[in-house]
């Protein structure tokens, strides 16, 4: 029981910035964003919604439980389900201190091939789910 706690808030100590994080970016969206200008270029439309997520998603970082919140406030302003899927892919597994941590095991080719294929992937799943739904 003592070391499941500890290691729960060992957990909490290191997620809790990014669940905080991640709701206020998500209040910000849903707040300030316009539906009109979320449509236009997250929409399902838009074939250059599904690359654009991931490019926009590479710089940022944060956890699989920091990023809910703003998956949430995307399709709430009506994003396509591909493209914030993509988006949401992208920030976890394609970001930059990612890539910084894969450096420590892996060489620069090995880390090319690694995000080509994981490009490849969530791209796939978001032109599929944007064509499907």
């Amino acid at each position: 029981m003592k070391i499941g706690l500890e290691q729960v808030r060992e957990i909490v100590g290191k997620v809790w910035i990014w669940v905080v994080v991640g709701i206020s970016i998500g209040a910000l969206i849903h707040g300030y964003v316009p539906e009109a200008l979320m449509l236009r270029v997250m929409g399902g439309e838009a074939w250059w919604s599904v690359p654009a997520a991931v490019i926009v998603g590479v710089p940022m970082y944060t956890n699989a439980a920091g990023v809910i919140p703003i998956v949430e406030a995307l399709l709430g302003k009506g994003a396509a389900l591909g493209t914030t899927l993509a988006f949401m892919m992208s920030v976890i597994a394609l970001s930059l201190p990612e890539m910084i941590i894969l450096k420590q095991v892996l060489t620069y080719r090995l880390i090319a091939i690694f995000i080509a294929v994981v490009s490849a992937g969530i791209l796939a799943t978001g032109f599929l789910f944007n064509l499907i739904l």
